[in-house]
């Protein structure tokens, strides 16, 4: 009898047995095990030779496509010098200058592989400082996977995210709604002597595409200034994506503190920590502890460098605006056409798609979590077997190497799904 196995079925078996789940994220088991062999611009392939338009883009840091030609050089060159010294490096203090000149509110920088870990120096920092003991955080927001951060929320409380998790861990934690000035402004009168620092994604990316509500985050960086507490922004996705200088830039307001990663370094593994010089004043002496053998390694600070280079100009920004809203324009026309209950809302280089009949724009988690969102995995499946390569959860990422002739292909590709949505 013959074996009609695929490449694909093949391997993933052979990762199931290897790897636990088949995967080595857990956020990888929220959409289809696809095996890839490779990427290249705006596509990705799999192992038996399928190709997919991507808007997924690695979960958001291949900014500038995959396998952008002269950053892949660049890094190339650079790793030639080695790789890891324990000790400061050229290219390190290069892209630390950079950086900060993009970010005139910062003083110093710390470089570390991932954003969980420079949350983590963060709210260690925030603590130091202040001689307080609790962070408060907002419903919706994701900071990392460890246990004193990371949360599940249902009915408006929060809990453990995790098997395994201590709960105890999250005893110095508060969680409140995100975008309500109302009720960030009571908790702090009610708590404020307590809390030593505010940590938010400025723009909800992880959850919907939610743009902060006009002035909430002005009043939040007043409130906190007179209060004494750190004002820390997760810019892990928004940072670089929204512009040269991330949603600080975009919304005009700055932080202490704020995390940078995924396109900061066009898809390689780095992390920053900016913010105030007087804040880092114990990482400077050592008394506060933030370490990494791989922080700040040649490879990371030289992505950081080739990014830059084809940031700066911010003609990249201007053809993700562009081809960005040409496929919300496409998307939205697909929706009125075979009249759906479906709705975009977002920005061109990041925006969120989902079932919903009303026409109340989404401001909070809480909405996010009142839709049904089942369906729209089941349409999300629909879209990869033709060929577009989107996330269960409703976020649509683009780059800076998708096209308008992309944008043509993939509305062509996925007017089937929207079709049989209408006829079901």
């Amino acid at each position: 009898m013959t074996d009609t196995k695929t490449v694909q079925q093949d391997f993933q078996e052979r990762a199931n047995r290897v790897l636990a789940g088949g995967v080595t994220s857990n956020t990888r088991l929220l959409n289809p095990h696809l095996i890839v062999e490779r990427g290249s611009g705006s596509r990705l392939f799999d192992v038996d030779g399928r190709e997919y338009i991507d808007f997924l883009l690695g979960q958001g840091p291949n900014f500038l496509g995959y396998a952008p030609p002269r950053v892949v050089a660049k890094l190339a060159e650079a790793q030639k010098d080695g790789v890891i010294f324990a000790a400061t490096h050229r290219r390190e203090v290069e892209a630390a200058e950079r950086i900060l000149t993009i970010f005139p509110w910062a003083e110093t920088l710390r470089f570390g592989s991932s954003s969980s870990e420079m949350v983590q120096a963060a709210l260690r920092i925030a603590r130091q400082n202040t001689g307080r003991k609790y962070i408060l955080r907002f419903h919706g927001h994701y900071h990392g996977w460890f246990d004193n951060i990371q949360i599940r929320s249902e009915d408006g409380k929060a809990g453990v995210g995790s098997l395994g998790q201590v709960p105890e861990a999250l005893e110095q934690v508060i969680t409140i709604s995100w975008n309500d000035t109302e009720e960030f402004l009571r908790t702090l009168r009610e708590r404020g002597h307590e809390i030593a620092g505010v940590i938010m994604e400025p723009i909800m990316l992880n959850s919907g595409a939610i743009e902060p509500r006009p002035g909430y985050l002005e009043a939040v960086r007043q409130a906190c200034s007179d209060n004494g507490s750190v004002l820390i922004f997760d810019e892990t996705i928004s940072g670089f994506r929204l512009g040269l200088s991330g949603a600080s830039g975009r919304f005009g307001v700055s932080p202490d503190l704020a995390v940078y990663g995924k396109a900061m370094a066009a898809g390689w593994p780095c992390a920053a920590l900016i913010g105030k010089r007087e804040l880092f004043a114990e990482v400077a002496t050592g008394r506060l502890t933030h370490a990494g053998t791989f922080n700040g390694n040649v490879v990371a600070t030289a992505a950081v460098l080739a990014a830059l280079d084809e940031l700066e100009s911010g003609e990249v920004y201007k053809k993700v605006e562009a081809v960005g809203g040409e496929l919300i324009d496409g998307i939205r026309a697909l929706i009125a056409k075979y009249d759906l209950p479906m709705r975009v809302q977002g920005l061109p280089m990041a925006f969120h798609l989902r079932f919903d009949s009303s026409d109340d724009e989404i401001t909070s988690y809480e909405q996010i979590q009142a839709l049904e969102s089942g369906r729209y995995s089941d349409f999300a499946q629909h879209l990869i077997e033709l060929g577009v390569w989107v996330a269960y959860r409703g976020i649509w990422y683009v780059s800076a190497a998708h096209t308008s002739e992309d944008v043509a292909e993939t509305l062509a590709r996925i007017e089937p799904a929207f079709k049989a949505l209408a006829d079901s």
